[in-house]
């Protein structure tokens, strides 16, 4: 490795060691928002209980998320996207017999 490239490798390892230890603030901070679970439901008109069943999660994981105790991560969070924006997608996979119990 080249000397300069090592050089700035190392200053960038020393700047983060110092924002990790609260000395110096990121140049820049990147914030995701996650999905608005109970939005999602509701769109789909479903009580919490059927909307677990349908994607196929507890009761609990929909409430924790929907009140804020936590947050949909991985797989979770893509499908919450997918049933989102592509309620018709859903609906096909999850198949009739979901909808007509909704």
């Amino acid at each position: 490795m080249k000397e300069e490239m090592f050089a700035e490798l190392l200053e960038s390892v020393r700047e983060g060691m110092a924002i990790l230890r609260g000395e110096a603030e990121p140049s820049r901070v990147f914030v995701f928002e996650g999905p608005d679970v109970k939005r999602i439901r509701t769109q789909y008109n479903l009580t919490q209980s059927e909307f677990a069943a349908m994607l196929g999660i507890s009761v609990d994981t929909v409430q924790n998320w929907e009140q804020g105790r936590r947050s949909p991560q991985g797989p979770a969070r893509v499908l919450l996207q997918v049933a989102e924006k592509h309620p018709e997608a859903v609906w096909d996979v999850v198949g009739a017999k979901a909808r007509d119990a909704a």
